[in-house]
């Protein structure tokens, strides 16, 4: 195996996308992995507060996930962040198609949630999210604070 260099590194093309079909939009979507920046911003937002009041706020979450993934032909994201609010305010069921396509290219898992939760100082390491915890149908991705 031999080492990869600085330039081979930053030269890699490493973001996978998957389309999805979203019937409740009439077509479909594409929907890559997080750049490190976007996957730090997300962990980020489902923060609120300082010290021993810091709590997880799910609020729009898979909104949030699907405003930061949800990509055009070019690359550039379809959504700003200022616009998450009224892509949340679209289908459940639409989300959650997208969503768990999110999930899954970004490799979320529930594990870290329980952990971030209890974290009263310094900068969260992750937030994951699983297929498994968010309450709704057996069939929706979900948040797990299980570890």
């Amino acid at each position: 195996m031999s080492l990869l260099s600085k330039t081979a590194i930053l030269a890699a093309q490493d973001l996978q996308t998957e389309d999805v079909e979203v019937p409740e939009w009439g077509g479909a979507v594409r929907v890559r992995s997080f750049t490190g920046r976007e996957r730090d911003a997300f962990e980020a937002s489902m923060v609120r507060g300082d010290g021993r009041d810091r709590k997880v706020d799910l609020t729009n979450m898979r909104a949030r996930l699907v405003g930061l993934t949800v990509i055009d032909e070019t690359g550039q994201r379809l959504f700003t962040d200022d616009e998450v609010d009224l892509l949340g305010a679209k289908s459940g069921a639409a989300l959650d198609r997208v969503f768990a396509v999110a999930q899954k290219l970004n490799g979320l898992s529930g594990a870290d949630v329980e952990e971030l939760s209890k974290n009263s100082s310094g900068v969260p390491s992750a937030v994951s999210i699983s297929a498994s915890a968010l309450p709704s149908d057996s069939t929706t991705p979900t948040i797990s604070s299980g570890a």
